[in-house]
């Protein structure tokens, strides 16, 4: 038994090497492949070289947003009023009202309108943080506009407490408690009884930070559709007050006045007015707090998969050579050859498969790992911001396109091997890879509609490009138009890979109950 499973193993091993001798003997399957890499390479580069961004003032750059503890692109925009607390300490508070305004248009040219309400993603609490710098490692509670309580620390972590608002009937009770790196947040309905809603660790907090009191208020989004399918956002200024008392503070705090921050504000053209500045009022123990802005990830900019451009073309070539590898077989009689050259035809067409896989693999990774880094590189020199990703998501996104480019191919062949006429194989594998993504990217259908196609058809695979994940505290489009894809990155690839196997597995038992 063990002798006929390492003669079977030898076999196949024979099968492939054949495979990838006629492979790499037929000049066009070779070019063709080298010619789906150079697609990619050329188109990316020629789009990243040809997009120049300019964001006005003197030296008509954009500026660079600040970098989180972990390496992402933040927003890090609140009004702080805050004391040094050097070692542990607490701070606790009671929030009696949070109210805000939104702009709206105008009704009347030139008449400022702005409507009182809160935005969902309104934030007023307590807040621990390393300085006054834009990025660095901090720990919050909060009350929110719409999601109720949250503990939130170093812009990508969210935790859930109570649901519900604030106002003066019901006034919400927060506490903050340092230990050393440890941030630990309640909150309370009657500042006796104290629930916790989350702990965080911040391995770069010092000794001495800020703690006090804060506000921040993101920009009102609305979302309509388009005439002819699609989307079209809008963001409007909004900004929240916040009404604290019963403001307590523990352990070493060294002011004996409040410090007053707009961390992250803009300044007019004259470098000194802020634009829509925040405030602090003090008076006989309530304190009042006013800010705009956002605590969180950045969403907003050019990406490292906007290099990709090509891969769609590139994607069109390999189909062609991966439905010829099989279907020039058919055309010309010789896969009567291979079939009596190995009676167990369900093994030849996996060696295909493999020799399809890897050629493909091996020429979308060295196209990507070549674009993607000289792209970004391209983008950044014409003033565009490229929101920075992690070491793992890059690598993800370069072998991972190369891993969809081989499911491609694989999938591509087996319609070869079903459809057995080029033409034919060649269209259906367009119309069900290429054809979907491009309906669900360029904002021809509506947004729910295009997320389906991108669930149930094989082009939910091009999921494995999004490097900047959808984050459920910040309120954004996250549709495929604007690169946000409704399946995980690796779960796209996996419905893809489903296919293609499902595919081959047709193709076996049609070229099992079938004469060549």
């Amino acid at each position: 038994m063990a002798g006929e499973r390492a003669s079977a193993t030898g076999g196949f091993g024979r099968l492939v090497r054949a495979e990838w001798t006629k492979f790499r003997t037929v000049r066009g399957w070779v070019a063709g492949m080298a010619a789906a890499a150079l697609v990619v390479v050329l188109l990316g580069l020629m789009s990243a070289a040809g997009s120049h961004t300019s964001c006005g003032g003197p030296d008509d750059t954009c500026p660079v947003p600040p970098v989180g503890p972990g390496g992402e692109a933040v927003s890090d925009h609140f009004f702080f009023a805050h004391r040094t607390l050097t070692g542990d300490g607490s701070v606790t508070a009671r929030l009696t009202s949070m109210t805000g305004r939104v702009r709206v248009p105008d009704s009347v040219p030139g008449v400022r309108e702005l409507d009182s309400r809160v935005v969902p993603w309104a934030k007023a609490g307590l807040i621990v943080k390393d300085g006054v710098r834009e990025g660095s490692t901090y720990a919050a509670v909060m009350v929110t506009g719409a999601h109720g309580v949250r503990m939130q620390h170093d812009f990508t972590q969210d935790t859930a407490g109570r649901s519900g608002g604030v106002s003066v009937s019901r006034p919400r009770w927060l506490r903050l408690d340092r230990a050393g790196e440890e941030i630990t947040g309640y909150e309370s309905e009657d500042g006796r009884r104290w629930t916790k809603v989350g702990t965080a660790r911040l391995p770069g907090l010092p000794d001495t930070a800020e703690i006090g009191l804060f506000a921040a208020s993101p920009g009102d989004l609305t979302v309509r559709r388009a005439d002819f399918g699609g989307s079209v956002e809008q963001v409007r200024f909004s900004e929240t007050t916040a009404v604290f008392d019963r403001v307590e503070l523990s352990g070493r705090v060294a002011d004996t006045t409040w410090s007053r921050d707009d961390i992250g504000a803009t300044t007019e053209p004259d470098g000194v007015t802020v634009h829509h500045p925040g405030g602090f009022h003090e008076s006989a123990g309530t304190y009042t707090v006013t800010g705009v802005g956002d605590i969180g990830p950045l969403t907003d900019g050019q990406r490292p998969e906007n290099t990709l451009t090509g891969v769609v073309i590139g994607l069109i070539v390999v189909i062609v050579v991966a439905v010829g590898s099989v279907t020039a077989e058919y055309r010309r009689g010789l896969i009567r050859t291979t079939l009596l050259a190995s009676p167990r035809r369900g093994r030849v067409l996996a060696a295909k498969a493999v020799v399809i896989a890897a050629v493909t693999f091996a020429a979308g990774l060295a196209a990507t790992a070549v674009t993607v880094p000289v792209g970004t590189g391209l983008l950044r020199g014409n003033g565009a911001v490229v929101l920075p990703v992690s070491w793992a998501a890059q690598v993800r996104l370069v072998a991972g396109v190369a891993l969809m480019m081989a499911a491609v191919a694989v999938l591509a062949l087996a319609m070869g091997a079903l459809f057995r006429r080029g033409p034919a194989a060649i269209t259906a594998g367009v119309a069900v890879i290429v054809v979907p993504h491009l309906l669900a990217t360029a904002s021809v259908l509506p947004d729910e509609a295009a997320r389906w196609l991108l669930r149930l058809t094989p082009a939910a695979g091009f999921a494995v490009q999004q490097s900047i994940p959808e984050y459920p505290q910040v309120l954004a489009n996250y549709v495929p138009s604007a690169g946000y894809y409704p399946l995980a990155p690796w779960g796209g690839l996996a419905v893809l890979c489903g296919y293609a196997a499902l595919a081959l597995a047709l193709a076996v038992v049609r070229l099992n109950g079938r004469d060549a």
